[in-house]
């Protein structure tokens, strides 16, 4: 009989059939800039939120933002004690971002703005206020909406995030600040960066392309931008031994001078999983900018990543995820979840459980425990609202590693 293990093993005698070949893939992930259509939106956005959490801690915020061309529309729910003018709020976001141009249709001081925010649905307030509501089981804040919620974190980079995502956020991240600086006078505010990762056997061994489009002004030659981006940001701001046979991909379409909102429309909450991990770990579904800390869309998420990089801090894990889901006006989640994808040094039931006697996962211990309620959420905007070293982005301390590990372990 015909055996295929017998005419492998005839055709290769050395080889050993038990011993699995290394496991070899790709990974790629994507960052945007600030003056990427979408971005644009997500700033102006959560500049609207700060400016109502400065004046108003307890203000409830649902901005949404629409860019295109000369246009911004503002709109959502918003019920505050603030007192704002929205308009320059809107202009002075767009200022920051560098649309100041004179050859931009989209620009600080000219586009047109348009408010359509309305008072939150007293519906939804009933659900999230503290205090007993006819047709409510609780006194208690409940969670502002449904919805299911992942935190991640792994030991791939010092900030205990996916390599791809974090190199491509250094990429989009070093361009602006040259832009910024004033060193290339040539470049323009919309760019994308994506990073892809060689993985073999679970572990980042190289980056295989890095690609970088960045919109530039007109009569600045292709070779130009392609060096200045090889030379002055790839190689300045990514590691040298992970550069190892990398393609550079530099405006692959040969010309980037139409960007922004005049050349694509921008909406608040299109860039999730920019974001968030760039894919490694799952999204829940829910935006974050715009939103105040009641929506656990956001808190939730950032209470995840809480979470998920304590356990890989404490050092019962490389890699975690975990997930938990709400249900509206309801103060308890429905449900919590722990996978260690087999890198835990004890179980993930062990695990979990550490996590349930260490962390509330209620909304309003979540915002206490990461001290939410301040105008924090501009610095979370871009190149990823996780994988800062920032002590206001409470949700990246590793303050409660060795508690987890203690209760872990016993």
């Amino acid at each position: 009989m015909f055996s295929l293990l017998g005419s492998a093993a005839s055709a290769h005698p050395s080889t050993n059939l038990l011993q699995p070949m290394p496991r070899s893939y790709i990974f790629s992930s994507e960052s945007v800039g600030e003056g990427h259509p979408d971005k644009v939106a997500d700033t102006i956005s959560d500049a609207v939120l700060d400016a109502c959490l400065k004046q108003d801690p307890t203000s409830r915020v649902a901005c949404e933002t629409y860019v295109k061309s000369n246009i911004a529309i503002v709109g959502g729910e918003i019920t505050t004690k603030a007192k704002l003018d929205y308009v320059q709020i809107v202009r002075d976001a767009i200022r920051e971002i560098g649309y100041v141009n004179d050859d931009d249709v989209f620009h600080a001081d000219k586009v047109f703005v348009q408010n359509i925010l309305t008072a939150q649905s007293p519906d939804i307030a009933q659900g999230v206020d503290a205090k007993k509501a006819k047709g409510k089981k609780t006194a208690e804040q409940g969670a502002g909406d449904q919805g299911i919620m992942f935190g991640y974190a792994c030991d791939e980079t010092p900030e205990l995030m996916p390599a791809p995502i974090m190199y491509a956020h250094r990429v989009g991240a070093a361009l602006t600040a040259i832009r910024k600086s004033g060193k290339a006078k040539w470049l323009r505010p919309d760019a994308k960066s994506q990073v892809s990762v060689e993985y073999v056997d679970g572990k980042p061994t190289r980056i295989v392309n890095v690609v970088i489009s960045t919109q530039h002004a007109e009569g600045i030659e292709h070779k130009e931008i392609e060096k200045f981006c090889i030379e002055k940001v790839i190689k300045k701001v990514l590691p040298a031994s992970m550069l190892k046979g990398t393609e550079f991909l530099i405006n692959p379409t040969g010309k980037f001078v139409v960007g922004g909102p005049q050349g694509d429309t921008g909406l608040t909450g299109r860039k999730i999983i920019v974001d968030t991990y760039g894919g490694m770990g799952r999204h829940g579904g829910g935006a974050f900018s715009g939103k105040d800390p009641s929506k656990v869309d956001r808190s939730a998420a950032y209470m995840g990543r809480w979470v998920a990089k304590n356990i890989v801090a404490a050092g019962l894990a490389s890699r975690v995820e975990i997930q938990f889901a709400y249900a509206i006006g309801h103060p308890d989640p429905v449900s919590v979840h722990v996978d260690t994808f087999g890198t835990g040094i004890v179980s993930d039931d062990a695990i979990l459980a550490a996590v349930l006697k260490v962390f509330s996962f209620k909304p309003a211990d979540i915002v206490k425990q990461l001290n939410l309620l301040r105008p924090i959420y501009s610095k979370t905007t871009n190149y990823g609202h996780f994988g800062k070293d920032d002590k206001d982005l409470t949700w990246e301390q590793t303050n409660k590693a060795a508690e987890l590990k203690k209760l872990a372990l016993k």
